[in-house]
């Protein structure tokens, strides 16, 4: 049964997203019905197969489509790593839906078949077995993101994400060159497979693997936004709509996903001569490099949401740094780390949306910090109350509740006590100092201590202006599911924050697991299609 389940978060929201065209925009209660169903399966489906998962000492199972060899076939394979991936996405899209389902998705078509062909690509990518089939899914999630970046239409907004279009057309070209050369040296693609043909590449073409392996890093270095490769991120984050800036602040993710995947079972410890570790010195540095740049960058950001973008650019080098050591016990912290950030930056782009819109025009949404008045609207002084609108029940957001969800957005992202972004950091930062005195070590935990007193700085001036500076400041309405879905990422990092043991125990299993492939590569390539 588990076989069959890792198949599920694929195919279930790539037949969603094909009901949801065939039945149209005009039916929009039964679109809304199939997203709703169609995530919350996703999530009980990524519940258990880590559970599964969690059961097995080394993988759940290997699904082979077809039944073909794994080495010649197209394979998908559940471990920690991947379900974890899976879970997180299925989480954030499911909590990010009554956001969505407000005023947002009525600015645009076919928002939710976009946004259940992007959860498709996602898992895809998350749980395929083979570099081409990576690619496929890369390119399904880039597509449906490239829909939703454009989501509303807007000059700002066509602007941005045609410039996001154009990035990551590069990268996807990169991509296909690095994984052409890989082929043409190896004969396959398959993971496990490339595991085992690695260590005894000749030497008269092993320079051409590296070149090959080292465009494809490139191509992924994009999609994580490593200095300099990441100037595109920012400003395509701020343009798009906050539900879809919530969800992509996921998309960084993958990448740090495929180079930590690739880096360890393709150009670990156990490649031999052949081993470069995936170029782990240069994620060290670039990871670095990319912290600093987001400091500046968050420093000088005179808007919300170019304020969390700059947060993704900075989780982003803090996790390139941390896969970049090779250390599990820091590989361990910095998964904790990944899931946080991504529920923290994804609630601070939905409480941004709601401090600087109206969101009821048909203009791009402005996210500046500079002050701004709605006629019309009720002082944040009378409380929390529903009105009857002609369509929909609307409630007025009083001061207490976006100021609150303001503050446990900068602890989280600042990394300070007592929510769970401090347990993440420090279940990441405490083995950089068990390590010894290595340089990159000691530079990456010093960068990352500063960078959390800088997100304080630049989270209280923008706290600043927005509560205190002007008393008189008229805070726009938001509907109740705008609300539940803040409450609920919110709420998903307290309960990590007062559950913490459990998860960190699966997090330090799912690293000593990604550190040593071998299981990995026994069960997806059984001796009998070990390659020659």
């Amino acid at each position: 049964m588990s076989n069959h389940l890792i198949i599920a978060p694929i195919v279930l929201p790539l037949l969603v997203a094909a009901l949801q065209l065939l039945v149209g925009e005009k039916r929009r209660c039964t679109v809304l019905v199939l997203s709703i169903a169609s995530c919350a399966a996703l999530v009980a489906f990524a519940a258990a197969l880590m559970l599964a998962v969690a059961d097995d000492g080394a993988l759940a199972a290997v699904y082979r489509i077809g039944d073909w060899p794994a080495r010649f076939g197209i394979v998908l394979v559940a471990d920690r790593l991947s379900a974890l991936m899976v879970l997180l996405a299925s989480v954030l899209a499911l909590a990010l839906l009554p956001y969505a389902l407000g005023r947002w998705q009525h600015r645009g078509g076919h928002f939710q078949p976009l946004l259940q062909f992007l959860l498709m690509g996602l898992n895809g990518a998350f749980l395929t077995g083979d570099l081409f089939n990576l690619f496929v899914f890369f390119e399904v999630l880039l597509a449906a993101s490239y829909g939703l970046a454009l989501h509303g239409s807007g000059a700002r907004r066509v602007s941005a994400g045609l410039h996001y279009i154009a990035v990551n057309l590069t990268a996807s070209m990169l991509f296909l060159l690095g994984v052409s050369l890989i082929f043409g040296v190896t004969g396959t693609l398959n993971m496990a497979a490339l595991a085992e043909l690695i260590p005894h590449v000749p030497e008269r073409t092993r320079a051409l693997l590296h070149a090959g392996a080292a465009i494809l890093g490139v191509a992924f270095l994009i999609k994580t936004a490593m200095w300099p490769l990441g100037f595109w991120l920012p400003r395509t984050y701020a343009a798009a709509s906050p539900a879809v800036a919530a969800m992509f602040a996921l998309m960084t993710k993958v990448g740090i996903y495929v180079l930590l995947r690739l880096g360890l079972l393709l150009f670990g410890a156990d490649a031999g001569p052949a081993s470069i570790h995936f170029g782990s010195g240069w994620m060290l540095w670039g990871g670095v490099a990319t912290v600093v740049a987001g400091i500046v960058g968050m420093l000088g950001a005179r808007d919300l949401a170019k304020l969390a973008g700059y947060n993704v650019v900075i989780s982003s080098g803090t996790l390139l740094g941390a896969i970049g050591l090779q250390l599990p016990a820091v590989t361990a912290g910095a998964l904790a780390y990944l899931v946080i950030s991504t529920l923290a930056i994804a609630a601070f782009f939905l409480v941004a949306g709601l401090l600087a819109s109206d969101g009821d025009d048909d203009t791009d949404d402005s996210l500046s910090l500079e002050p701004y008045e709605q006629p019309g609207e009720a002082s944040a002084g009378e409380g929390l109350y529903a009105q009857e609108d002609e369509s929909r029940v609307v409630i007025s957001a009083p001061i207490a509740l976006l100021s609150g969800s303001f503050f446990a957005c900068a602890l989280l992202l600042a990394g300070l006590p007592p929510l769970s972004g401090f347990l993440a950091k420090f279940a990441m930062l405490a083995p950089m100092l068990a390590a010894g005195p290595r340089v990159g070590a000691i530079v990456l935990f010093t960068l990352i201590i500063v960078a959390g007193f800088c997100t304080v700085i630049a989270m209280c001036r923008a706290g600043i202006q927005i509560f205190w500076v002007e008393p008189e400041r008229l805070f726009p309405k938001v509907r109740l599911g705008e609300t539940a879905s803040i409450l609920v990422l919110l709420g998903l990092c307290l309960l990590l924050t007062v559950q913490a043991e459990a998860p960190l125990r699966y997090l330090r299993d799912t690293a000593r697991q990604i550190h040593t492939p071998a299981a990995y590569i026994q069960q997806v390539l059984p001796t009998a299609e070990a390659p020659p």
